[in-house]
């Protein structure tokens, strides 16, 4: 049985949005299984929905996955109590906010929500991965999280340049790291899109854990003439989710 669970999740793993469809041969030589096998294993998960079938006798993930994403999403506990402070940022400052957490070696979008004069960001669509080095967001997740983990992650994951201002020296990140501990926000400062600047800031629970982190994306021109406000702005948002979250330690910046 634990078996069949773990084939059935290297299956959906192999999809992203460079190999949206799959043969049966492809999957087979893929996870070195055998071609009735790896029949067997995506004909199982089209029928209770997790995969399609095109009329090429391809696979793609099925609909499925979308109602059970969108029930995770609105079920959430962190998801549910940020959604009020976010919306209060989004009216307020009329920029995109988003809300992340680190899953094993990536940052996740978990909530998005774009003010009316917001730029749009399409590499941060809701349930989208990232490099969290590059971003206020993960960066702060890095940030508070044990030095042995962080390298682990940047082993993994190395340290991609998606701008000239992408950090990609790992030292230079663990002591950039070190400082947002101290401090308590990051800033990306056009590290994965051009002209466009985020600050970030920790979300913790009831035992004092970071589990998420709150970010304003603003573009550069905009963020460079406000940049304290909208710092100020986010590490207090930052502070009222944690609050709902059940924690009461966090001091403004």
């Amino acid at each position: 049985m634990l078996q069949t669970i773990d084939k059935a999740s290297q299956v959906l793993s192999l999809f992203d949005r460079e190999h949206t469809e799959w043969g049966v041969r492809e999957v087979a030589a893929r996870l070195g299984l055998a071609k009735s096998s790896a029949h067997d294993l995506l004909n199982s998960l089209a029928q209770v929905g997790l995969l399609g079938k095109t009329d090429a006798a391809r696979y793609r993930l099925g609909w499925r996955l979308v109602e059970l994403s969108e029930t995770l999403l609105a079920t959430t506990e962190l998801r549910r109590e940020a959604r009020p402070i976010m919306e209060q940022l989004a009216a307020q400052y009329q920029e995109t906010i988003h809300l992340a957490i680190l899953d094993d070696t990536q940052l996740v979008y978990v909530d998005k929500l774009e003010g009316k004069q917001a730029v749009r960001v399409e590499v941060t669509a809701l349930g989208a991965r990232l490099y969290p080095h590059c971003s206020s967001l993960g960066k702060v997740l890095l940030a508070f999280r044990p030095e042995v983990e962080v390298r682990r992650i940047l082993k993994i994951n190395g340290l991609p340049r998606l701008t000239p201002n992408t950090i990609t020296d790992p030292e230079e990140l663990v002591q950039a790291l070190a400082k947002i501990r101290k401090q308590g926000y990051a800033y990306d400062l056009e590290e994965i899109v051009m002209d466009l600047c985020c600050v970030g800031a920790p979300v913790y629970d009831y035992r004092g854990d970071v589990i998420a982190a709150l970010s304003m994306s603003i573009p550069a021109y905009r963020f460079q003439r406000a940049q304290t406000e909208f710092r100020k702005a986010i590490v207090r948002a930052a502070k009222l989710v944690s609050e709902r979250m059940g924690y009461y330690g966090c001091t403004g910046n």
